[in-house]
């Protein structure tokens, strides 16, 4: 099998996942090898991603590493099949950075997740004058073709919240998050208000941490943990500044970022109340 130079992040997931299940069942890549009948470097490049594997090898490795459960063989046997497909976002290949075509796919199949943000709205939550204002701000030189395309592919993300099976959304949003004049007053003020009505969702919780609240010293910038629907995959915490996109694995440290959000979340205002002081803000907000 030829070697794969540019995985996809579906088969970076794939390829974790079955090395997460050889090590839990504490098996090495000489038994996994051994299984299959093959030599270990195939199992080597099958955990690095650096190719693909065959549904047969892998119900054989399934079987191996006992996993049994039939919804989860069949997520990963989808994850096997589909792992060079890319998505819809794929055809906007020339404007979005690696990085970012990478989260998006990983959001795409994400079931739960968990966000802190410090300085602007959740991306998900935005509406399309307020992108437009982020995007402009952030990209100095973007022309307007760019920031119509960012604040397209924006748009498009949010369809998550709204699928068949929703993306689960905890949200903790600092205050001052919430007084940014970002757009200029109405266009804040609009969001707001849109902010307040998501947050009558069912599958959306948004909490805002107090400018009072002394967890602000231990952020540093927005983090994202998201969080799949098997079982066997680990989550991934996604950390992004100006300059740099950071992706989490390990699941020590993503624990950290899970510890993070869940002081976060204890320190910030119920819901119900939370909602009244996104509602009060956008009335204020002149």
């Amino acid at each position: 099998m030829p070697v794969n130079r540019n995985p996809t992040v579906r088969q970076r997931r794939l390829a974790r996942t079955l090395k997460e299940l050889r090590t839990s069942r504490h098996l090495t890549i000489a038994q996994s090898a051994e299984h299959l009948a093959c030599a270990e470097s195939k199992i080597s490049r099958i955990e690095g991603a650096q190719s693909g594997v065959r549904l047969v090898d892998l119900r054989l490795l399934l079987d191996l590493y006992e996993v049994r459960d039939p919804e989860t063989r069949g997520r990963l046997e989808v994850l096997a099949r589909e792992g060079r497909l890319r998505g819809w976002w794929d055809r906007y290949s020339d404007t979005l950075s690696p990085s970012y075509a990478d989260y998006i796919a990983l959001e795409a199949d994400a079931s739960d997740m968990y966000s802190i943000q410090t300085l602007l709205v959740p991306g998900l939550l935005q509406i399309e004058d307020y992108t437009r204002a982020v995007v402009r701000a952030q990209i100095e030189d973007a022309t307007p073709d760019q920031v119509e395309t960012l604040t397209k592919v924006r748009q498009e993300r949010r369809e998550l919240l709204f699928r068949q099976s929703p993306l689960r959304t905890w949200a903790v949003l600092s205050e001052s998050a919430l007084r940014h004049h970002i757009g200029g007053a109405s266009v804040m003020r609009a969001q707001l208000e849109y902010l307040a009505s998501a947050a009558e969702l069912p599958n959306i919780n948004i909490q805002i941490l107090p400018e009072s609240s002394e967890t602000h010293a231990t952020l540093f910038g927005p983090v994202t943990i998201l969080s799949f629907p098997d079982p066997a995959e680990t989550d991934v915490a996604y950390v992004d500044s100006l300059l740099s996109t950071i992706y989490v694995e390990e699941p020590a440290e993503v624990f950290q970022y899970a510890q993070l959000f869940r002081r976060t979340l204890a320190e910030s205002l119920p819901r119900t109340d939370s909602i009244q002081l996104i509602t009060r803000l956008a009335k204020e907000m002149i």
